[in-house]
C-alpha cells in the first residue's frame, strides 16, 4: 500500500508518515520499482501502535522506545504519564481561576487586567509579608473581584494575612458571604474555621445569620464557637447551648459569658440561660474548674435567682466553689445596694 492511501486509511498525514519514517519509529517493509514507500500489513498495524500510544501523551522518543526495548516497562511510564496529566490539568485550572478573576473585576483597560494579575500574584506568594502588603496595598476604590479574595481568606494560614484578607473581603462591596458559605461546609476544618471567622466579621450581611446558624453543629468547637458569639451579639437565642458548652469547655468562656448576659437581658430568654447553667453546675461530670466559670458566668445575669444560686453555692462542698461564689455574691449586693440607692436619691430629689 502506497503512502497516499495508508494516509487515507489511517487518517495520518502523509507529512507524518515521512517523520516516523525518518525517526525510525515506521519504516515501509518495500519500496516499489519508482522507489516509492510501499507499507505491508505489519506496517500499518504498527502505524495504529504508535498513534494509539501518542494519543496517551507519550513523545515520539518515549513510543520508539516502548515498541522496540523487550525489558521496557509500561506501569512505570504510565504513572509518569498521570502525574503529569495531573500537574498540567492544575496548571490549566490555576490558569482558569485567573482569567475568571480577571473577568469579574470587569477590566476597562489592560492597566486593570495588570492590577487583578499583580494582585494573585501577590497572594500566591511563599512570602506572608508580601501577601499582606498585596492585600493593603490595594489603592483606593480600586475593585478586586470577592471570590478572589474569598478563595484566599479560605486557603490563608498566617494570622495576620487572614485578618487583612478578611478585612479587605468585608468591604469589597460584593457579596462575601456566598463566597464562603461554601468553606462552611468543607472537609478541611481548617477551612471551616476560617469561613466562619471571615462571615462573623460580615454577621451583618445578608444571609450571614443563616450560614452561621448551620456551622452551630459543626463538631470543630473552633468553628461553632465563633459562629455562636456571633449570633448571640445579634440576639439569636439558638446560640445559647453552645455558647454554654463554651463557658463549660472553657474555650473563650469570658467572651460567650458576656454574650450570653446581653442576651439575659431578654427575660424569655434569661430563664432559659440560666436553667442551662444550673444543669451544668450540677453535672455530676463538672470538675471545680468548670464550676467556677459556670459560676463566673452567672454574675452576668441579671434578677434575683442569680443571688439565690449564688447564695447556695456559697456553702458548696467544694473551697474553691464556696469561695468565687461568696466574693460574686458580695459584687452582685453590692450592685443591688447601688441601684437601690441611685433610685432612693432618685426619690429624695423628687
Amino acid at each position: 500500500m502506497l503512502i497516499g492511501e495508508v494516509a487515507r486509511y489511517s487518517g495520518v498525514s502523509p507529512r507524518m508518515l515521512r517523520h516516523y519514517d525518518a525517526l525510525g519509529l515506521v519504516r515501509p517493509t518495500g519500496r516499489t520499482v519508482g522507489g516509492y514507500r510501499e507499507y505491508s500489513t505489519e506496517d500499518i498495524r504498527r502505524i495504529f501502535h504508535v498513534e494509539s500510544l501518542r494519543s496517551l501523551g507519550l513523545s515520539l522518543k518515549q513510543i520508539g522506545r516502548a515498541l522496540e526495548d523487550p525489558a521496557f516497562t509500561p506501569s512505570a511510564l504510565v504513572s509518569d504519564l498521570i502525574r503529569w496529566t495531573e500537574e498540567r490539568l492544575e496548571r490549566e485550572r490555576e490558569l482558569l481561576e485567573r482569567l475568571r478573576a480577571v473577568d469579574a473585576s470587569a477590566p476597562t483597560g489592560w492597566q486593570d487586567v495588570l492590577r487583578i494579575v499583580e494582585l494573585m500574584q501577590g497572594l500566591g506568594s511563599a512570602s506572608a509579608a508580601r501577601r499582606q502588603q498585596a492585600v493593603l496595598a490595594r489603592p483606593d476604590g480600586a475593585s478586586v473581584p470577592t471570590e478572589l479574595l474569598a478563595g484566599a481568606v479560605l486557603a490563608e494560614s498566617d494570622p495576620h494575612v487572614a485578618g487583612a484578607l478578611r478585612w479587605a473581603l468585608a468591604r469589597s462591596g460584593g457579596d462575601g458571604v456566598t463566597a464562603l458559605a461554601a468553606g462552611v461546609h468543607a472537609e478541611d476544618v481548617d477551612v471551616r474555621r476560617r469561613a466562619v471567622l471571615a462571615i462573623a466579621e460580615m454577621a451583618e450581611a445578608p444571609g450571614a445569620a443563616e450560614v452561621l446558624a448551620d456551622a452551630l453543629g459543626d463538631p470543630d468547637r473552633q468553628v461553632r464557637g465563633p459562629a455562636a458569639l456571633a449570633l448571640g451579639r445579634r440576639g439569636v437565642v439558638e446560640a445559647v447551648p453552645v455558647l454554654v458548652g463554651m463557658v463549660v469547655d472553657g474555650f473563650r468562656d469570658v467572651e460567650a459569658a458576656e454574650v450570653l448576659g446581653a442576651l439575659s437581658q431578654d427575660s424569655g430568654c434569661a430563664d432559659r440561660i440560666m436553667t442551662a447553667l444550673a444543669d451544668e453546675l450540677a453535672a455530676p461530670t463538672a470538675d471545680s474548674a468548670t464550676r467556677i466559670r459556670l459560676t463566673q458566668a452567672l454574675v452576668e445575669l441579671p434578677g434575683p435567682t442569680v443571688r439565690e444560686v449564688l447564695r447556695r453555692l456559697a456553702h458548696d462542698d467544694d473551697r474553691a466553689v464556696a469561695l468565687v461564689a461568696s466574693a460574686f455574691l458580695m459584687v452582685v449586693d453590692g450592685r443591688r445596694s447601688d441601684s437601690d440607692g441611685d433610685g432612693g436619691g432618685g426619690g429624695g430629689e423628687g
